[in-house]
């Protein structure tokens, strides 16, 4: 419903035309931003329910046990895997979890797999390349999830988190702590439930517009076959300049799916291909906009630069034990 709004302004609306550059970036703009948005906020009142409703710190205590023995991050890689969202989608659901005061490593853990792996990519890449490569690339996309947040949870970093979340968290403790005291009932809840909610998007609204237009530029007007030639080469600087080229661009895995399977029947071997895919996914310039709202930019770089280091470690791995089909 919400792209065919979109579209309806850009190609109906404004008159423009389905395949020219600023027709696409524009209904990407427009899809994206109203789709967040929205996403931003269900998840944010989501949350709130859970803090007025259920003891978030018994279970922020639970996830933090030791004797989980990191089964913590896989479980939190794991329904990364299953959540259809890309990079920038999964940042709301990112910020729920921190606003619940979620340990910070398992929170990263879900962040790094959640645009890798979704069931739409997995069929398609079933499809382009087979069960094997398939099963192989869907392991690695919640090893790499689970092995990056227990890392980055062993780092300490809720130190470098902005003083926004810090401040929306204190404030979640004090009402859920409130509610919790008394017995309140959901209609008298629900009003402050909800601008609580607002309160989020606003406060992360301005981000939300500057990096969706940044990726709706880059859907636009750069082509992803100015980047094939460079893939080709098969040499050891492929998979590291695979993964440099692709931060810049900007697409869900079902969309670069299709530009993979072209990049390997050009003969791109394949954990070159799969290292580019997982960058575009995992890692991109919207997506970082986006994050500096809740990361001061020490602590997005060291999530892109760890994620980046993990991403191409699997490609040199996937080049060596698979090979293109």
């Amino acid at each position: 419903m919400i792209q065919t709004a979109a579209d309806w302004v850009v190609y109906g609306l404004f008159g423009l035309a389905p395949d020219s550059r600023w027709g696409s970036s524009l209904s990407f703009f427009l899809y994206d931003t109203a789709k967040i948005t929205l996403l931003l906020f269900l998840i944010s009142a989501v949350m709130g329910v859970v803090n007025a409703y259920f003891p978030v710190d018994r279970l922020r205590g639970f996830l933090a046990r030791r004797k989980m023995y990191g089964a913590e991050y896989l479980l939190a890689a794991l329904f990364g895997a299953v959540t259809p969202f890309c990079s920038c989608s999964s940042i709301p659901l990112f910020i729920g979890f921190v606003k619940g005061g979620i340990p910070l490593g398992v929170t990263f853990a879900f962040l790094i797999t959640s645009p890798l792996v979704n069931e739409v990519a997995v069929a398609m890449f079933a499809a382009a390349f087979g069960w094997k490569i398939t099963a192989v690339y869907v392991a690695a996309g919640v090893f790499m999830g689970a092995a990056g947040g227990c890392l980055l949870g062993k780092m300490r970093l809720e130190g470098l988190l902005t003083p926004w979340v810090r401040q929306i968290q204190a404030r979640s403790a004090v009402v859920g702590a409130e509610w919790q005291a008394e017995s309140v009932p959901f209609a008298r809840r629900l009003p402050a439930i909800l601008r609580e909610a607002w309160a989020i998007v606003r406060g992360v609204f301005a981000y939300i517009l500057a990096g969706i237009a940044v990726g709706a530029a880059i859907h636009g007007f750069v082509p992803a076959g100015l980047f094939a030639q460079w893939l080709s080469a098969d040499n050891w600087l492929a998979v590291p300049l695979s993964v440099a080229l692709a931060v810049p661009m900007y697409a869900n895995a079902a969309g670069i799916v299709p530009i993979v399977q072209v990049f390997v029947a050009k003969g791109v071997p394949i954990g070159t291909a799969i290292a580019f895919m997982m960058a575009v996914v995992g890692l991109s310039v919207p997506e970082a906009t986006l994050l500096k709202k809740v990361m001061t930019w020490r602590l997005v770089g060291i999530f892109f630069g760890l994620t980046a280091f993990l991403i191409i470690l699997s490609g040199y791995l996937f080049n060596i034990v698979l090979q293109n089909p």
